[in-house]
């Protein structure tokens, strides 16, 4: 049987989302709980895939993998949350066709940038994110391998002021590596006018006009969802999401005190 799962995670601790050696990683935690427990035996006779990758301390909401398993009633988020690390967890599955491929069947992506908005223009930032809507060639907004394809089309990208932070929320048939980050930069740069509009819109024709940018911090960045044309019955898993939920809680309070904590100290050490 071919299982499909959601799976989140705080990339903070992580090397990124795929497998290497040597280093931490989310896909190196998920192969050891799902070997552990004797749902898969390895990977590759699993056919296991997941629906793609994110940077070392980018974060996901719902990263979907794909596997295939002699032992389904195994295959359960709350039971393959035992075995991992409290920073990844499983919270919903489904029972996929045999040739399900989370990533390649994907048609969107959609992710969320938080970055403190204290000094933006913001009818001005609103504006600039028009300009990338829509189909362009990315090249000027990522770190492209020469063989793919730097065009891609961007669905949605809005952002959302919420007291000192903004939210901006992107979604695209697919993404080039780094692309939502250097976006992120290149918006700032228009929001604090170190940049005008008209050199947004120069950014996109990268045969005429080229300029590096530097991707925004990786702790800022989730994945949010990974679209299907195809219907698949997910069913969540209330326990699964209760408990990472009450984790999560702490966290929030115990970073939001922090935060109030630095920008004590901080303002106090101004001239």
């Amino acid at each position: 049987m071919r299982i499909a799962l959601k799976v989140a995670y705080i990339g903070t601790e992580f090397h990124g989302y795929q497998i290497q050696s040597s280093v931490p990683t989310v896909e190196g935690e998920l192969f050891r709980a799902l070997e552990e427990l004797n749902i898969i035996k390895d990977p590759k006779s699993a056919r296991y895939i997941g629906s793609g990758r994110t940077d070392t301390g980018v974060h996901a909401l719902e990263q979907v993998i794909a596997f295939d398993t002699d032992n389904p009633k195994l295959a359960i988020p709350r039971v393959i949350n035992s075995v991992l690390p409290p920073s990844i967890w499983t919270w919903s599955r489904a029972e996929v066709s045999d040739d399900f491929d989370p990533r390649r069947q994907a048609v969107s992506r959609e992710y969320r940038y938080f970055m403190c908005g204290e000094c933006f223009n913001i009818p001005l930032l609103r504006k600039a994110t028009r300009v990338l809507k829509g189909t362009h060639n990315f090249s000027n907004f990522a770190s492209i391998d020469v063989d793919k394809n730097p065009v891609r089309t961007i669905e949605l990208i809005d952002i959302r002021v919420d007291g000192r932070f903004i939210a901006l929320d992107i979604k695209a048939d697919s993404f080039l590596w780094h692309m939502v980050r250097k976006i992120v930069t290149a918006l700032r740069m228009v929001g604090n006018e170190a940049r005008d509009v008209e050199w947004l819109e120069r950014m996109l024709y990268p045969e005429e006009f080229e300029e590096g940018l530097e991707p925004a911090p990786a702790y800022g960045l989730f994945l949010k969802t990974v679209g299907y044309d195809i219907d698949i019955n997910w069913v969540d898993d209330a326990y699964s999401k209760r408990l990472p939920a009450e984790r999560l809680f702490e966290q929030f309070m115990w970073h939001g005190v922090m935060a109030e904590v630095f920008k004590t100290l901080k303002d106090s050490m101004q001239p």
